[in-house]
């Protein structure tokens, strides 16, 4: 045994908890949505929930249950084996073809999870003489994924055009085959949405082609909750798309790639996430199929209305309040403290006063950027935004940070 090994690991999580940098997982005794049932040392607490991503208020639905339940019933519990062994069941073609049509791309493959799309996305598809120009504040997933390929990488900075530009002229005097944009749709931290049309315009320029990770835009952003290219108005210009089940699409798990079908066809020989990692359990695909259904329909206008309308009341009080937001449209609001601890103490205080949030701080953000990121759902109650709020108030105004 290598006990020096365990001492730099024990002095590590010391330093972590000093620096207030410590990430406390709570845990949850209820399912998922607006309030919830949280184990805490003084006991149970029933608390509103404003951190989770469920933004049409579905991971509880009970059409979303009873469809994960009818296809466990059906299909089994698992597979027990990949997709190209004996793991691929008309269930699995099913979801593809149906978040593919919803979408409006010709094909999608399935992966156990959004990273795992996104890491293996881009070593199959791009090689040496390929390159991948990256927005800087991409998901760990993307930055992960990009890392596994062998094409040369640029970055630009946080939704940029100029930079982004300079970018593409570097790459095609370099010499690249294929030039690929990378972007989030919408960037997690801080709810900003893509500028999306001026992406495709230089992808247009530049002749690249545009990957888009839509994991918090698809389902409620857009004409029937098609994601950030819909909401943009840039539907058909876009390559690749990624996105999860594990949000808006019912709040499990899985992820997927939506592209032209040779692109998929080409990731199922060779994306490694895909080819070595067990197919998605039927209840998930049958949960994300009931979800979709809803999700695109009139019923889902209403949920999506509902989400944007709690998002605009937030917004507009806590704006009053005099608490610095990161400006926006999406529900996504990030309260920013900048010191890691403070979002940590108001987070713990915010528990106590019956809201559940939760602090981000470095690494999730850069250094000096702390806030509480909070997050609207459809299934929230204008009282229950106005609750949220009022404990905002009193524990912002305690701790100084607002007067």
């Amino acid at each position: 045994m290598d006990s020096t090994f365990y001492q730099r690991i024990d002095a590590e999580l010391v330093a972590i908890k000093e620096q207030g940098l410590l990430k406390p997982e709570r845990i949850l005794i209820s399912p998922q949505g607006s309030t919830i049932q949280v184990k805490t040392p003084q006991g149970i607490r029933s608390v509103l929930n404003l951190c989770a991503n469920n933004y049409l208020g579905l991971a509880s639905d009970s059409r979303v249950v009873s469809a994960a339940i009818a296809a466990t019933h059906k299909w089994g519990a698992g597979l027990a084996s990949v997709r190209f062994i004996c793991g691929t069941q008309d269930l699995h073609k099913q979801l593809e073809t149906e978040i593919a049509r919803y979408l409006g791309f010709e094909d999608a493959i399935l992966f156990a999870a959004a990273f795992d799309a996104n890491g293996g996305l881009f070593e199959p598809l791009l090689g040496e003489a390929d390159a991948i120009v990256s927005d800087s504040l991409n998901h760990a997933s993307i930055i992960d994924g990009v890392r596994l390929s062998k094409a040369k990488r640029y970055r630009f900075a946080n939704n940029d055009m100029g930079d982004l530009k300079k970018n593409l002229e570097q790459a095609r005097k370099d010499g690249a085959r294929t030039i690929l944009i990378a972007t989030d749709g919408v960037f997690s931290m801080d709810g900003t949405i893509a500028d999306l049309g001026a992406i495709a315009d230089l992808a247009d320029r530049f002749g690249a082609l545009t990957f888009v990770d839509d994991c918090h835009a698809t389902g409620f952003l857009g004409p029937q909750g098609r994601g950030t290219p819909a909401y943009r108005g840039v539907e058909g210009r876009i390559d690749i798309v990624s996105g999860t089940f594990g949000k808006a699409l019912g709040g499990s798990m899985g992820g997927y790639i939506a592209s032209r079908k040779s692109v998929t066809d080409l990731l199922r020989q060779r994306a490694r996430p895909y080819l070595f990692s067990n197919a998605l359990a039927p209840a998930i695909c049958g949960a994300s199929l009931a979800a979709i259904d809803i999700a695109r329909s009139t019923e889902g206008d209403r949920l999506r209305e509902q989400l944007h309308a709690n998002a605009r009341h937030f917004r507009a009080e806590m704006t009053k309040l005099g608490f610095t937001l990161v400006p926006g449209e999406h529900p996504i609001i990030p309260v920013m403290l900048g010191d890691a601890a403070k979002a940590q103490e108001m987070a713990a205080s915010l528990l106590e006063a019956g809201v559940y949030v939760t602090g981000f701080s470095f690494p999730v953000v850069p250094k000096g950027q702390a806030r509480i990121r909070t997050q609207m759902s459809a299934a929230h109650t204008p009282e229950q935004i106005d609750q949220a709020v009022a404990a905002f108030a009193e524990i912002g105004r305690a701790k100084g940070i607002i007067g």
